[in-house]
């Protein structure tokens, strides 16, 4: 809290990470540390021939604790996206300048504001529904730290767009496996959240082209921004359109949330080549080990 010159305390602007309201059952970890969880979806093994991802399929040995895993993740961004919507509404004043947001783009965040306070709430059941409690994994906190950037599109892009895309395509990950497993719960609900997340991409795709229209550097700055977190948060290939990715790229539900074709071919071979880049990795670890 800061000091008012009128007297009392007022909020603090651009809330650090590290101060980040949570109480004992939250553990934080480095997002590379959470990929080597072995009950994990995103796992990456120096073993494996592919990389030991899990894809989770009503016939893996390893899929309720893969799909649990993927749940509790869903429900720590939700809770992360809450805050840095919630940040953003606050953080800049009102007007057309870079480090300002206009009256109307301070709404959206508002109303996305409700929606993921509504994700969170469906995300605790839904991990009661599946077995879990708050906590059982841990918390990574990339996706609020992407909400931390000083200007509001690069905010946008990094996390409307990069990261609230990448929610896209978990939630109809989700949603097919929901759907081969006869889970109409959560099916229904995922159906429901991944509604909410192609509003959100779409924000962040119409408030781009709005604040940039008279701005072309700044607009490639964002994208730049934006590539940037795709490509870090393409999780090693783990997002991606091979058979085997454990996250599918969500192409039709993208386009609807504003994505061009090409930005999506981009992401796509961003994700391949992030795989490509883990299993020679892989393969240098294993002749290493053979020596």
């Amino acid at each position: 809290m800061g000091t008012d010159p009128r007297g009392g305390s007022r909020m603090r602007k651009s809330l650090p990470v590290e101060d980040l309201a949570r109480d004992s059952r939250f553990v934080r970890v480095d997002p590379m540390v959470r990929l080597q969880d072995p009950r994990s979806a995103l796992r990456e093994s120096a073993g494996g021939a592919r990389g030991g991802r899990i894809k989770i399929t009503p016939s893996s040995p390893e899929e309720s604790d893969a799909a649990r895993g993927l749940m509790h993740g869903i429900f720590m961004g939700e809770v992360q996206a809450l805050e840095g919507a919630g940040r953003t509404c606050w953080d800049f004043d009102i007007g057309t300048a870079q480090d300002e947001a206009p009256f109307e783009l301070k709404l959206d965040m508002a109303r996305q504001c409700w929606d993921e306070a509504r994700h969170v709430e469906i995300s605790v059941k839904l991990s009661e529904w599946m077995g879990t409690e708050i906590g059982e994994f841990s918390e990574a906190t990339f996706l609020y730290e992407a909400a931390c950037n000083p200007d509001p599109v690069l905010r946008l892009t990094g996390v409307n767009r990069a990261l609230e895309g990448l929610a896209i395509d978990v939630f109809n990950t989700m949603k097919e496996f929901a759907g081969s497993a006869g889970d109409p719960v959560l099916e229904y609900c995922e159906d429901w959240m991944l509604a909410d997340e192609v509003t959100h991409v779409k924000m962040g795709s119409d408030w781009l082209r709005r604040i940039t229209a008279d701005d072309p550097e700044r607009r490639d700055r964002a994208l730049e921004f934006q590539h940037v977190v795709d490509k870090l948060f393409s999780l090693g290939g783990v997002r991606g359109e091979e058979d085997d990715s454990p996250i599918r790229l969500a192409r039709r539900f993208r386009e609807l949330a504003g994505f061009a074709d090409e930005e999506i071919d981009e992401i796509a071979e961003a994700s391949s080549e992030a795989r490509r880049e883990v299993e020679a990795m892989q393969a240098a670890n294993r002749s290493v080990l053979e020596e």
